[in-house]
């Protein structure tokens, strides 16, 4: 009994021995597997690169106004509803001539007259030659009175009648102006001068027809009788589509009062506020994509239109603001949505390109993992341009086909940077 006690201990512990061993062996095997299989890793490839600045803005656009009423009235007609496209001076909606105020109903005849004035002005030859008439008259006026005075510059005849025997006797002989006389002579010479002169100059007015001033000022009458006849309606400053409307027939409007938006959605713009560290790289027609959370599935495209030259502070960032234009918008991308706008500020070809994962700082230089024989194997590199999720490698041992470790454990292979 002791005997067979003995030889089955003796088989008991060769059997736990060898269970032993077999677990180690197990465990180190798993352990060198799941080694290897706790890194990621990517094939270094060459590819493009598109670097670029990311933001977010508004849509607007390039020209929009708010058309508000002149004065108080009566709505009476309204021409236009949201979504119709309109031409300039086109009247949106006008109110009751007879809910306006007296001077607005004068301003229609006061239109007319003035119309009716510059036309003359225009057309009409009477202006010509009723100048030509007067200065005619003038020269011969000027004449006149010059000649007048050079005669009396030496001896004048001087007419005596007296009577002989009742019979008139005339008798002449020659005298002297008197100071009275030369002076009254000079007056009415001067007179004549200043006639003359004046003609002169009214006739060079018109002799070529009206002149720029007149017609400015004719033109100045007309289109204030046009305001104040406008105040009564709503017209477009500009070809647009109303992308909002207020007034209905029979409202009573005020002064000052909302009737409708106008926008002109042929140019669509963003602005975007990119920051000061962005900004030197960032020019104008530099290519733009744009995506909407509102649009789903679709990108749009556009262009840099203008770039802020001043910053501004706020909260001791500095951003400047540059404006993008849409190429390619259509009926479903709208005023005040907002958009993500990418700006392509350069874009690189067939370059060896490494993913950002993969990258870390020892001391203070860009170093990558490859994995090699199943062993993590540090590389130096230099990087160029950079997108968000991948750089441009412009200098190291990292090569086409090398398998870069994303993510390198820093507890087994020393201090890693971001």
């Amino acid at each position: 009994m002791i005997g067979f006690v003995k030889r089955h201990k003796k088989v008991s512990i060769g059997v736990g021995i060898a269970l032993i061993l077999l677990i180690l062996f197990f465990v180190f095997r798993g352990g060198s597997d799941s080694a290897n299989l706790q890194f990621q890793t990517e094939v270094i490839e060459r590819g493009n690169l598109t670097a670029s600045v990311g933001a977010t803005g508004s849509v607007r656009a390039q020209r929009s106004a708010t058309l508000v009423w002149q004065t108080n009235g009566t709505v009476d007609a309204v021409n236009v509803e949201v979504g119709d496209r309109v031409k300039r001076d086109d009247v949106l909606a006008s109110l009751d001539k007879a809910s306006v105020s007296q001077n607005i109903i004068l301003a229609e005849a006061d239109l007319v007259s003035a119309q009716r004035a510059l036309d003359d002005l225009m057309n009409s030859n009477t202006a010509k030659a009723q100048a030509a008439i007067t200065l005619d008259k003038a020269e011969q006026d000027y004449k006149k009175a010059y000649d007048y005075r050079q005669s009396l510059n030496g001896k004048i005849t001087i007419t005596d009648v007296y009577i002989v025997g009742g019979v008139p006797k005339i008798r002449e002989y020659k005298g002297y102006a008197d100071k009275e006389t030369i002076a009254d002579a000079d007056e009415k010479l001067a007179l004549a001068l200043a006639q003359l002169e004046d003609a002169q100059r009214a006739y060079e007015r018109v002799k070529d027809g009206p002149s720029p001033e007149d017609v400015a000022a004719a033109e100045a009458r007309v289109a204030a009788a046009k305001v104040t006849l406008n105040m009564g309606s709503i017209i477009a400053p500009f070809d647009g589509t109303i992308t909002q409307a207020g007034p209905v027939v029979g409202d009573q409007v005020n002064t000052g009062a909302t009737a409708f938006r106008l926008d002109d959605l042929s140019h669509l713009l963003v602005d975007v506020q990119v920051s000061e560290v962005d900004i030197n790289n960032v020019g104008l027609g530099m290519p733009v994509t744009l995506s909407f959370d509102a649009i789903l599935g679709k990108e749009y495209h556009g262009e840099v239109v203008e770039v802020g030259q001043a910053g501004d502070t706020v909260q001791g960032i500095v951003n400047f603001t540059v404006t993008v234009e849409i190429t390619d918008a259509d009926e479903l991308v709208k005023p005040g949505m907002t958009a993500a706008v990418n700006i392509v500020v350069k874009e690189v070809k067939n370059a060896l390109l490494v993913p950002n994962r993969a990258v870390r700082l020892v001391d203070n230089t860009r170093v990558v993992y490859v994995l090699k024989d199943g062993q993590p194997v540090m590389v130096k590199i230099r990087l160029g341009q950079s997108s968000d999720s991948m750089s441009v490698v412009v200098d190291g041992d990292l090569k086409e086909g090398d398998q870069v470790i994303l993510n390198p454990p820093s507890q087994s292979f020393g201090p890693f940077g971001g």
